[in-house]
């Protein structure tokens, strides 16, 4: 534990580990006694909780399941500060449905910091209000005055800091005690959060790709464990192409392209089309985009793209432009370097490197036998400098060969006819799969 973690802790009561600790600091000449280097705890966190309107601090959480779920969004801050004003806002500027009110463990008795709950359903009736005036409210407040005595809560700040809950009770919710329960938890939790400034940087960036919400009915999936395997369809047979997708094996590694015949022939709408077979598939449009980028990309985000595909070949100011809109829309940008004799000086000359990139040997070119250009990978990789581009690689790939391009730094694996014109189109499929990584689900672990 590094000297500023353990002062910004700053307990009210504090554990036997704290009380080590700050014993350490005086052993190490730091403070004169355990008091003094309390103190000088509570000033460390004071001064790094601080904005200049006072102490902000935020706090969320969820707990439970059913109808008796809760979830509460929390501030902590000081009387006199933004805290303390929505405080006084919430209490004398009343909604009808969302009337807030004072937590208290029981009638009389409130708990400190003082705590105003705002029901974020609306109240409709007496048996609404019922759910709220009881089992929420006792809950919240207990969990306030729990927090005070674990040494979550600093009791230096118990007369200069307020509280506001925002709790959410499901209007079918019944069983008070699981009521209480779940508030509870999910209170407490969220002072927790709020104390820690949860979660750390470092917590959001491993996270924020392998997260499923729990109330949304699909994936959004993201590119963050490679290599995949880009299942090329460019049969233009749309018919053709939904038997394929129907028999290739449901895996987070597997990204479905709609090739540039099938758009030709069907247009950008196709792309709807297939995700009525793969919901939570990731889904890549290879426009290959010449001119125009804004537009092609904001063409395939509307039709729900998760990422988009230019030409190597057109302008850089198309490029750029491209490259600008997927960004700005929350799509992938990938560049097929087919036919751009230096990719690392195209690429060196751009604004900003793309999302990925795509060595492509033409299906042409393959006939005469030309170069996969593997030997470029790490050039290309220089190139983008930092920021970390995805490299993937089409022309050719059979299972005996793809192993060689993972050692070549690719990223992803593009197959087209080896599996999209196989009879046996699930067995051509799983030939790949021992060569990624296993499904996400099997990585996720409840931690929370």
């Amino acid at each position: 534990m590094s000297d500023d973690k353990g002062l910004v802790r700053a307990p009210g009561r504090i554990t036997k580990e704290q009380h080590r600790f700050l014993e350490s600091l005086v052993e190490q000449g730091r403070f004169s006694s355990v008091s003094e280097a309390m103190r000088g705890a509570v000033d460390k966190f004071r001064e790094q909780s601080s904005s200049p309107g006072g102490t902000f601090l935020i706090g969320e959480a969820l707990v439970g399941d059913g109808n008796e779920l809760a979830h509460v969004d929390l501030l902590i801050g000081d009387k006199h500060g933004p805290v303390g004003n929505s405080f006084a806002q919430s209490l004398s500027h009343l909604s009808a449905g969302h009337t807030p009110l004072l937590a208290v463990i029981r009638p009389n008795l409130p708990p400190k910091p003082y705590t105003v709950i705002v029901p974020k359903v609306t109240v409709k009736n007496m048996e609404d209000a019922g759910k709220i005036f009881g089992p929420a409210q006792s809950a919240v407040a207990k969990a306030v005055a729990d927090a005070v005595e674990d040494g979550i809560i600093p009791v230096q700040f118990l007369d200069d800091w307020v509280v506001i809950a925002s709790v959410f009770i499901h209007p079918k919710a019944e069983d008070e005690r699981r009521i209480y329960q779940y508030n509870y938890s999910a209170t407490k939790l969220a002072i927790s959060r709020a104390l820690e400034g949860y979660p750390t940087l470092d917590k959001l960036m491993y996270d924020k790709d392998r997260a499923r919400h729990p109330l949304m009915g699909f994936r959004a999936p993201r590119l963050w464990r490679p290599p995949y395997l880009q299942i090329a369809l460019d049969n233009p047979n749309i018919e053709g192409i939904k038997r394929v997708l129907k028999a290739v094996p449901k895996h987070d590694n597997i990204i479905i392209e709609a090739g540039t015949p099938l758009i030709k022939r069907y247009g950008v709408g196709v792309i709807k089309q297939l995700r009525e077979v793969r919901k939570d598939s990731f889904i890549i449009a290879d426009l290959k985009t010449m001119d125009v980028g804004k537009v092609e990309v904001d063409m395939a985000f509307d039709e729900t793209a998760d990422a988009v595909c230019c030409a190597g070949a057109a302008s850089m100011e198309t490029i750029d432009d491209f490259i600008h809109e997927a960004r700005r829309m929350g799509v992938y940008s990938f560049i097929d370097l087919m036919e751009v004799g230096d990719p690392a000086t195209k690429l060196k000359g751009l604004q900003r490197p793309p999302d990925g990139v795509i060595l492509h040997r033409a299906i042409d070119a393959e006939r005469r036998g030309g170069d996969h250009g593997w030997h470029l990978i790490p050039d290309i990789r220089k190139a983008c400098g930092d920021r970390k581009v995805l490299v993937a690689v089409a022309g050719g790939i059979r299972p005996h060969t793809a192993q060689v391009a993972l050692d070549a730094g690719a990223d992803i694996l593009i197959v087209g006819r080896y599996i999209t014109q196989s009879r046996d189109v699930e067995r051509s499929v799983r030939n790949f799969l021992p060569l990624l990584t296993g499904d996400i689900d099997l990585f996720r672990v409840h931690v929370e």
